[in-house]
C-alpha cells in the first residue's frame, strides 16, 4: 500500500508561518507530481501548490510570492513554507500524489488525510 502522512498544521497569527510536510512511504515504482490541495468550508477544493518529480513548482495565484513548495526525492518528501499567512488560508490542506505501483502501471493518485491550517488572530 501506499501511504501519505502529512504534518506541521495548527494555529497562527495573521502574518506567521507554517511549515507543511507529506511523505509518501510505501511499496511503489516512481512519483510523478505531489501537490497540495486546500479545502475550506463551503468553497471548492483547491490547487496550492505542486511540484513534478523533475522539478517545477506551479502555484495558485492566491499564494504566489508567500508560500514555496520543495521536495526531498530521496526522502519521497514534499514541503509546503507558508509565510505572510491570512484568514483566508484558513483551510484543511491535504496532499496528492500521482504514484505508479509498478513498471509497466499507470500513475494514480493517493491522498494523505489532511491537516488544518487555522489563521486567526
Amino acid at each position: 500500500q501506499v501511504q501519505l502522512v502529512e504534518s506541521g498544521g495548527g494555529l497562527v497569527q495573521p502574518g506567521g508561518s507554517l511549515r507543511l510536510s507529506c511523505a509518501v512511504s510505501g511499496r511503489f515504482f516512481s512519483i510523478n507530481a505531489i501537490s497540495w490541495y486546500r479545502e475550506a468550508p463551503g468553497k471548492s477544493r483547491e490547487l496550492v501548490a505542486s511540484r513534478s518529480s523533475g522539478g517545477t513548482s506551479n502555484y495558485a495565484d492566491s499564494v504566489k510570492g508567500r508560500f514555496t513548495i520543495s521536495r526531498d526525492n530521496a526522502k519521497n518528501t514534499v514541503y509546503l513554507q507558508m509565510n505572510s499567512l491570512k484568514p483566508e488560508d484558513t483551510a484543511v490542506y491535504r496532499c496528492n500524489a500521482e504514484v505508479k505501483r509498478g513498471l509497466g502501471g499507470n500513475y494514480v493518485d493517493y491522498w494523505g488525510q489532511g491537516t488544518q491550517v487555522t489563521v486567526s488572530s
